[in-house]
């Protein structure tokens, strides 16, 4: 459902207009706008509580962003140039971020989305800061020829991103997604995660009616990412929402509700090539 990557750009304009933007996208309003959701936007529960879960959905994309934001840039000071996005959606790092010269960007996702994209690109005359190549493939098939055909090469390292993207795909899809992603990594590849679990329905209020983007999140992240990541051949950190919430000085005034699970914002690196990771 790429249309909820356009609500996404919504709070991401939103937080452009804060004096203490943690990031700052000028390209968010003109996508949400094209998608009809600016300045207007959908309305709020009636209810005070669903209408507090509602806005801290909106709180985890701005600090999701941040946090991933930071993962790239770590990922050029480490010498990679080659960066790709996997269900890109409206995501503008491309246009919004200082790229190191020789840096590729690929953006991986469905030509909708691709295609809507474009057309507000060309209107803003936006101008990409580095080398900016789309793949219109659907995950679900051999996205990595695909990719490889579009230039991508598999022997140089590569920061891989999938944001707000492993909640839609059943266990089964996740683990072929996070297999192949794996096999094109060679040592010193970055990667950068956000997972959830249908808990955050309840706890956050997310409309879960049938057809709505709640709907669709099928993903539990694992009981251990960082276990998980390990067996895939990764040397991951996990971090909730809550820590790095606070690190941004945007602390989470509530106190949690039950013991934190492992946290949903995982950062990893690849130590040794694909080819030389067991399988």
């Amino acid at each position: 459902m790429w249309a909820t990557a356009v609500g996404v750009a919504r709070v991401r304009a939103l937080e452009t207009e804060r004096d203490d933007a943690l990031f700052r996208d000028p390209l968010a309003q003109a996508f949400a706008a094209a998608g009809g959701l600016w300045p207007s936007s959908p309305p709020l529960p009636d209810d005070e509580a669903a209408r507090r879960r509602r806005l801290a959905v909106s709180f985890s994309i701005v600090i999701r962003t941040k946090f991933l934001d930071d993962l790239l840039r770590r990922a050029s000071a480490s010498g990679v140039r080659q960066v790709v996005l996997l269900g890109a959606g409206m995501d503008s790092r491309a246009f919004r971020m200082d790229w190191p010269e020789g840096t590729r960007l690929f953006e991986v996702d469905t030509a909708a989305p691709l295609d809507f994209k474009a057309s507000v690109l060309r209107r803003e005359r936006a101008v990409a800061r580095c080398e900016r190549i789309t793949v219109a493939v659907d995950l679900r098939e051999d996205w990595p020829g695909a990719l490889a055909a579009a230039g991508h090469d598999p022997a140089v390292p590569t920061a891989w991103i999938a944001e707000g993207l492993l909640i839609y795909l059943p266990e089964d899809a996740v683990e072929l997604l996070l297999a192949r992603l794996s096999s094109q990594s060679a040592a010193g590849s970055r990667l950068g995660l956000t997972l959830g679990s249908r808990g955050v329905i309840e706890r956050f209020g997310v409309d879960a009616t049938p057809g709505s983007a709640a709907s669709m999140w099928i993903s539990e992240m694992p009981d251990d990412p960082v276990g998980w990541l390990a067996g895939h051949g990764w040397e991951a950190d996990s971090h909730t929402l809550r820590e790095r919430a606070a690190a941004y000085g945007r602390p989470i005034s509530t106190p949690p509700q039950r013991e934190e699970r492992p946290g949903g914002l995982i950062s990893a690196v690849r130590r040794q090539s694909a080819s030389r990771f067991p399988r």
